[in-house]
């Protein structure tokens, strides 16, 4: 389906606002060109010497104010009920991209930039508001106004109605060769404006770092030869808006106006027939309002290809495979999870994870070890379901979990990240993440239970202390007491720890290590460690290497062992054989 035809199925939603919009659209229409008639009849009648009859002319002259108040006051509430339905058609629209975004599933992130997704849900739909709220309207009311303008032309000269018909296909011929060459360019103008928005969002998070190795000159480049591109591209339209709007249509109109007065002239003079000054007042005056509308649809031209690019880029996203949110619901499970035969590939054959299997049971905890791109976090995004095995299957209470939706599975799961993301608003809302189910005394106690106090109790407005997005104003420590407080406070059956210690210092590390034993009772836990001394007392260790467990068992079993994990603890901590 045409990108137009879909939107059209938006504007059916909220037709309402928009036919009456459009009705008093007609009505204001209708009034409005009536004025040049009574005109004409006014200084046909009216305006000689002759004529004494100074009541009928009174009565006129109100009549003809009265239209043309009434076409404002029309217009005024044709304008109001046009712009609420715009209005609501993309506050429909808004809703349903960031909606379906919710489905997506992870790997779709993971190849479009934030920057691009953001301009998709503003810019793009802006420009579609554009669409409904400026480029319709106009077109709508100078469509009506150009078919009242025919009608009264034909009723006061046909034949001259005819010539005036000939703009018709003349600016419908234009239009569709601007749209061939201008769809083009704005396809590369709303790609630019997405690659502009992904590289300022990346610039700002990244500004650590720019800062630090002192990239700001070569971001500044970057930036300059993204931004110039796109604005060769504006240069193209330019040259193309140009010659559209004023130049084209005063040229027809110039034509029609030397047609109209040279047919009016021999007329004059070849034929006894006399054009009175009223006939000639409303052809001029109706010409004058047949290329008005004209000129207000041509200059829409670049708007409507515009909207129509971002339409059908908003629309590229609607039709992105997602998955309906499941609001299903299932008993907390005991916790038993078994890989069985698993292997999984982010890319094609690229596999990550090959052939893994393991068991662990309700209320141990396991751990996950190996070298950066062994695969430990990879195991973690299939037992949440960020992502499907290619082989093998995963259970949970001996049931697999594909055959249950997504956030279904992750209703008993909880997760704490090794950098946790914290939200704009409270540390209250960060923990409770706005859930009705989940009560302030239940954020106190959660966050009471992992030792949040005293990380929490210099902040002037305790758990009411405002964060900004990231919790940037939070130490690293704050930050991970917050999640873990945000984990216990949902209770989950399954728990995971992805390099909960990783970034904190030694004093901090006591307070999250007694978290990590407040959270993991009750729950089966899963702890990804680049700290050995962490998870000396974890009830199965894997060890993994390039995608493969290598070995397996508690700490003394595998220090016993003298494998890698005896290498790799004995570098760590130091000792020496």
């Amino acid at each position: 389906m045409s990108t137009g035809r879909r939107l059209f199925q938006y504007t059916k939603k909220f037709k309402k606002p928009i036919l009456i919009g459009l009705f008093l659209l007609t009505l204001s229409v209708l009034t409005d060109l009536s004025g040049p008639l009574i005109a004409k009849h006014i200084i046909d009648n009216y305006m000689i010497p002759e004529s004494l009859l100074f009541e009928p002319l009174v009565i006129l002259l109100i009549i003809f104010i009265t239209l043309e108040i009434s076409t404002a006051v029309l217009r005024y509430f044709m304008y109001i009920n046009l712009q609420i339905g715009a209005n609501r058609i993309i506050q429909k629209l808004r809703i349903d991209v960031f909606g379906h975004i919710q489905k997506m599933p992870i790997n779709y992130f993971d190849n479009l930039p934030a920057g691009k997704i953001v301009a998709r849900v503003t810019n793009d739909t802006e420009a579609i508001r554009n669409l409904f709220s400026q480029v319709l309207v106009q077109f709508a009311m100078s469509t009506i106004s150009i078919s009242g303008v025919y009608v009264a032309l034909f009723i006061l000269n046909w034949r001259m109605a005819l010539i005036a018909l000939l703009v018709v296909p003349i600016v419908y011929t234009w239009m569709i060769a601007y749209r061939k060459y201008a769809s083009k360019f704005n396809h590369v103008v709303r790609t630019k404006i997405a690659d502009i928005n992904a590289m300022i969002n990346e610039s700002i998070n990244g500004m650590t770092i720019i800062q630090a190795f002192k990239r700001e000159d070569q971001m500044k480049k970057e930036f300059a030869e993204m931004n110039n591109e796109h604005y060769e591209y504006q240069r193209k339209l330019l040259f193309l808006d140009s010659g559209t709007a004023h130049n084209l249509v005063n040229v027809l109109r110039l034509t029609i106006l030397t047609i109209f007065i040279f047919y009016f002239g021999t007329q004059s003079i070849t034929t006894t027939d006399i054009i009175t000054a009223g006939t000639l007042y409303a052809f001029v005056d109706y010409t004058t309002r047949l290329f008005n509308p004209i000129v207000n649809i041509v200059n829409q031209f670049s708007q409507m290809e515009r909207s129509l690019v971002a339409g059908s880029r908003v629309f590229e996203l609607l039709d992105q495979k997602g998955e309906d949110v499941s609001e299903k619901s299932i008993p907390r499970y005991e916790g038993n999870v078994t890989f069985d035969k698993v292997s999984f590939a982010y890319k094609d054959d690229e596999y990550v994870l090959k052939n893994i299997s393991f068991e662990a049971k309700k209320g141990e905890t396991v751990a996950l070890v190996g070298h950066t791109g062994s695969g430990k976090s990879s195991i973690m995004n299939l037992l949440f379901r960020f992502y499907d095995p290619q082989k093998g299957k995963i259970l949970i209470d001996g049931k697999d979990v594909t055959k249950t939706p997504r956030q279904t599975i992750r209703e008993h799961m909880g997760i704490v990240l090794q950098d946790p993301y914290l939200f704009t608003g409270t540390i209250a809302t960060n923990v409770s993440l706005n859930d009705p189910r989940i009560t302030r005394e239940t954020v106190e106690k959660a966050l009471e239970a992992v030792g949040g106090e005293r990380v929490l109790k210099n902040l002037e407005n305790g758990i009411d202390e405002p964060v900004i997005e990231k919790g940037s104003t939070l130490s690293s420590g704050q930050r991970q007491l917050i999640s873990f407080a945000r984990a216990l406070a949902f209770d989950p059956a399954i728990l995971i720890l992805d390099e909960a210690t990783s970034n904190i210092d030694t004093e901090t590390e006591e307070i999250i290590q007694h978290a990590m034993d407040v959270l993991k009772k009750g729950r089966t836990t899963f702890i990804i460690a680049h700290r050995l001394s962490t998870i000396k007392n974890a009830d199965q260790i894997l060890v993994l290497d390039r995608g493969e467990v290598v070995e397996k068992g508690t700490h003394e079993e595998l220090i016993a062992l003298g494998g890698r994990y005896e290498t790799m603890y004995r570098l760590q901590s130091g000792v020496h054989q």
